[in-house]
């Protein structure tokens, strides 16, 4: 599970990640990053942390489907959430595939999404 200053939460939070950021598509997810923005909900001027919150539509499955995939996928990002920058905002777009893939498939297609993102992997 995310510790609380790790999840996204507000709908304007994920509007920013998807509108504002970059992204980066693969055949089970679509990985939305918006690299280093100031929370402007944070009190003071520290750097809040990365921040991650997962979209799981009714196309993925059926509600236990949905949840596992939302449950793999928080742990999943959970070890990933220190390479990236401060401030960043992350939305996790779960795909239809997602809901039958296993656990190496989405963390195969979550490493490469986030890879490209931060300027490792070509395009």
């Amino acid at each position: 599970m995310l510790p609380t200053e790790n999840r996204l939460r507000r709908r304007e939070d994920f509007a920013t990640a998807v509108r504002r950021g970059r992204r980066a598509g693969r055949p089970l997810l679509v990985v939305h990053l918006r690299s280093g923005s100031t929370d402007p909900h944070a009190p003071g001027e520290s750097a809040s942390p990365a921040r991650a919150g997962f979209v799981v539509s009714k196309a993925v499955g059926g509600s236990v489907v949905r949840n596992r995939v939302k449950r793999r996928l928080r742990h999943l990002m959970r070890d990933r959430l220190a390479a990236l920058p401060p401030g960043s905002l992350v939305v996790v777009r779960a795909l239809p595939g997602a809901g039958d893939a296993d656990h190496t498939e989405l963390a195969r297609d979550l490493d490469a999404a986030v890879q490209r993102l931060l300027g490792g992997g070509a395009r």
